[in-house]
C-alpha cells in the first residue's frame, strides 16, 4: 500500500510527465484523472502502465523511475540549453518567470550538500547569460530536492518573483524563443583560404626562370 507521502510525490511526477509528454489537447483531462486517484486506483494504474511491479506481500514496490533521470538519459524530451560533465540545464515548462531555468546534477542524490561544484557553475554561467541578454532586476540561484533528485533552480526575478510565486505553463513558442536565446552553441572552427595573388602581364614579364637544359 502506498503510503499519503508516495502518493503526493508519484502523483507530482506523473502530473510533469504528462506536461512534458502528452499532447496539450489531451493534458487537462489526464491530470485530473490523476489527481483523483485514490491509493488503488493509483497503484493499479502504475502496475497497468509497468511504471512499477507488482508489490510482493510484505514487501514495499519498486517506484516509477525519476523524472529527471529521464530526461537526463533523454527518454523525456527537454528543452537543453547546456550541459557539462556533471550537469544538464533545461529550461523549467512550468516557470516561475521567463528563462526559469533548472540543472539537473547527472548522478541521482538526494542531498542538497552533495550537489556536485560543477553544477554550481553551470547555473553560475547560464546566470551571466540570463542577465546579459534578458535583463532581469537579478537572478536568484539556489538548490532544491525534487522526488529525492537535488537541483539546482536558476530564477530571474523581473518584479518580485521567489521561487513560492504562481507558476504558469509556457508556451512551445516561449520556450523555443528562449532556448535559441540561450542555447551553448558549438563554435564550427572557420578555414582561412589561402588568398591568390593575380600576377599582371607585366610582371610576368618579368618573372626570372632558369634556362632549361635540354
Amino acid at each position: 500500500m502506498l503510503q499519503e507521502e508516495e502518493i503526493k510525490q508519484i502523483k507530482e511526477q506523473l502530473i510533469k510527465q504528462i506536461e512534458l509528454t502528452f499532447p496539450e489537447d489531451k493534458r487537462s483531462s489526464a491530470i485530473a484523472k490523476i489527481k483523483t486517484m485514490n491509493s488503488d486506483q493509483l497503484e493499479e494504474f502504475l502496475v497497468k502502465n509497468n511504471l512499477i511491479k507488482s508489490s510482493s506481500p510484505g514487501q514495499g514496490i519498486e517506484k516509477p523511475e525519476c523524472i529527471f533521470c529521464s530526461i537526463i538519459s533523454g527518454e523525456i524530451n527537454s528543452y537543453k540549453i547546456d550541459e557539462n560533465e556533471y550537469a544538464v540545464a533545461i529550461l523549467e515548462i512550468n516557470p516561475i518567470s521567463k528563462a526559469h531555468v533548472l540543472v539537473l546534477p547527472k548522478e541521482h542524490n538526494s542531498d542538497i550538500k552533495k550537489i556536485p561544484k560543477q553544477s554550481f557553475r553551470l547555473a553560475e554561467k547560464i546566470s551571466k547569460k540570463i542577465q546579459k541578454k534578458l535583463n532581469p532586476k537579478k537572478i536568484e540561484i539556489s538548490p532544491a530536492c525534487i522526488m529525492n533528485h537535488c537541483i539546482v533552480n536558476i530564477l530571474p526575478i523581473y518584479k518580485n518573483e521567489n521561487l513560492k510565486s504562481e507558476r504558469y505553463q509556457a508556451s512551445q513558442e516561449e520556450l523555443l524563443e528562449i532556448q535559441g536565446v540561450l542555447e551553448e552553441k558549438k563554435e564550427i572552427p572557420q578555414i582561412k583560404k589561402p588568398k591568390i595573388k593575380i600576377i599582371s602581364k607585366e610582371e610576368t614579364e618579368k618573372l626570372w626562370l632558369p634556362r632549361r637544359i635540354p
